[in-house]
């Protein structure tokens, strides 16, 4: 499975800080709980990298007609 498959699960994603100077991403799925801990630096590499993407996924949009 590739990150373009599309899958029918729900899922909530928390975001925030920890008592212990990280960025924690939570993940809950129901009956799966996946907290994915990031020292400070890591978590703005991954939210540039988030960015990244949806910029790119706003300009493919925008070229297939699918604007909001």
């Amino acid at each position: 499975m590739g990150i373009d498959k599309e899958r029918d699960i729900e899922a909530n994603l928390q975001i925030g800080p920890t008592d212990q100077g990280m960025v924690r991403l939570f993940i809950d799925s129901g009956t799966t709980e996946i907290p994915m801990d990031f020292d400070p630096d890591e978590a703005i590499e991954i939210a540039e990298e988030i960015r990244a993407a949806a910029e790119t996924a706003r300009h493919l949009g925008a070229r297939s007609g699918k604007r909001r």
